[in-house]
């Protein structure tokens, strides 16, 4: 883990596409500003770590049931007679 001191004003960049400054700092806060490109999600760590669990849920869930068919996809054909035709 890389561990920089900054001041309020100040900012790192990573791999020239995101920026993180320090906005304020008031007692044990700091607020940070994150500029990055859009297709780079930006989440706070708990937001995440929610989104890998229902994300796996889903993926568990969906193995775990067998796929449901609408009925008129399951029915066969009826085969044609020499009646029929």
């Amino acid at each position: 883990m890389l561990v920089l001191t900054r001041k309020p004003g100040e900012s790192i960049v990573i791999a020239g596409r995101i920026h993180v400054k320090v906005v304020r700092v008031e007692g044990d806060s700091v607020k940070i500003g994150i500029e990055a490109p859009s297709e780079v999600p930006v989440h706070r760590r708990e937001v995440y770590e929610e989104i890998q669990r229902s994300n796996q849920q889903a993926l568990t869930r969906q193995s775990a049931e067998p796929l449901k068919l609408p009925l008129a996809a399951t029915a066969r054909p009826k085969r044609k007679t020499a009646k029929s035709l």
